[in-house]
């Protein structure tokens, strides 16, 4: 210890104030704990507050499935009972559009390949029933992928759902806060920052972008890359689609909200400075993803762009995230990586580390997110 100020303790500390680690303080409070939250800047400011809210089951990787149904049946659908706000959640379904034979194949292959491991939330539909869903949909839409029990919700309303009800259930969140370092002291955990030193039990490592640095302090940094995340959001326009859309053969990610906006992302890459903290808006990537758009729904050629913003995400080479115990340290818990899905998992995850906290397992089959996959 190098401050004289004496280091202020809690049962486990959170590094990070995202949806991951806001879920995880709260879950972790429900159990009965004292729990800090520090936060390098203000809540939910990079991936969890700009991403595109997608409440996604659709299109999971099979080692996300597990989770993202726990999150939609147990979380989104009953959210309001769980912190207090519906978070702007609506269950307008998503679909994942097939644009040629090939596609549609893959749509095939897919749907069967869950059925066979037990999964029936993913539904192969043909064009009659995408017109249906989407009477304003291209004419070369062959068919698709439907979930209708997913939606959309409201990032920064979410943020503040779990801030809130986790500041009600004691969490102390302190903005402005960046953690520096953190070092095993006797049987706990030492975490510096610029103000004061915290002493926890256990530590949560939710720190997005910059989670790296901390596991790189164990002694596991991993091959992560950071990008800069990007959206934008369209004039108003008479409504013509309620689902959310996406697409089997190019990136998209495409809503339409109740007051007319288009949401449109879909993994929109740009170059981050984790560093500054911030990501630049590239201008060639939103094109092509407006283009995406327009060959659905060519009505859309001319309206225009009212906003572009983008946010700083960490990327994992197989891009699925680590949620799991440290490889190294006892006493550590990594929930990071989501590499720009993450947002429709945060409820369960956070409940997932609780249960590594507390329990020292998961009750949620999360074997496929483990760290040490990176060892093997």
């Amino acid at each position: 210890m190098n401050s004289t100020k004496k280091p202020k303790r809690c049962d486990v500390l959170v590094i990070g104030g995202g949806l991951q680690g806001l879920s995880s303080a709260f879950h972790l409070a429900k159990r009965g704990l004292k729990v800090i939250l520090l936060e390098a800047e203000y809540c939910g400011r990079h991936a969890s507050g700009v991403n595109a809210g997608g409440v996604r089951s659709l299109g999971r990787h099979i080692a996300e499935i597990p989770l993202s149904l726990v999150a939609i049946e147990n979380y989104w659908h009953e959210m309001l009972s769980v912190v207090g706000s519906d978070c702007g959640f609506v269950g307008s379904g998503q679909l994942q559009l097939a644009e040629n034979d090939e596609e549609m194949q893959v749509a095939e292959e897919r749907v069967n390949k869950l059925r066979g491991l037990g999964y029936t939330h993913e539904k192969l539909i043909d064009a009659k029933k995408v017109k249906e869903l989407v009477p304003s949909i291209a004419d070369h839409v062959k068919g698709g992928i439907w979930v209708a029990r997913d939606g959309y919700a409201l990032p920064y309303h979410t943020v503040v759902a779990f801030k809130l009800k986790a500041q009600s259930l004691g969490v102390e969140i302190l903005e402005f806060t960046p953690a520096k370092k953190i070092e095993q002291y006797g049987a706990d955990w030492l975490v510096y920052t610029d103000k004061r030193e915290f002493l926890a039990g256990q530590i949560v490592n939710a720190a997005g972008a910059w989670a790296n640095r901390f596991a790189a302090q164990l002694g596991e940094e991993l091959p992560v890359k950071v990008n800069g995340l990007m959206l934008m959001v369209t004039h108003r326009v008479a409504p013509f689609v309620r689902p959310v859309l996406g697409a089997l053969g190019r990136p998209l990610s495409f809503k339409q909200f109740d007051n007319g906006t288009v949401l449109i992302g879909g993994g929109l890459m740009c170059e981050a400075d984790p560093q500054a903290r911030v990501a630049d808006a590239n201008a060639t990537a939103l094109y092509k993803s407006a283009e995406t758009v327009t060959d659905l729904f060519p009505h859309l050629n001319t309206v225009g762009i009212n906003r572009v913003w983008a946010g700083v995400e960490a990327f994992m080479p197989d891009a699925i995230p680590v949620v799991s115990p440290s490889y190294k340290a006892s006493g550590v818990v990594h929930a990071y990586g989501f590499s720009a899905h993450g947002f429709q998992l945060s409820p369960a995850v956070g409940r997932a580390v609780s249960e590594l906290v507390c329990d020292g397992k998961s009750s949620i089959d999360i074997s496929g997110l483990s760290i040490e996959r990176f060892y093997h």
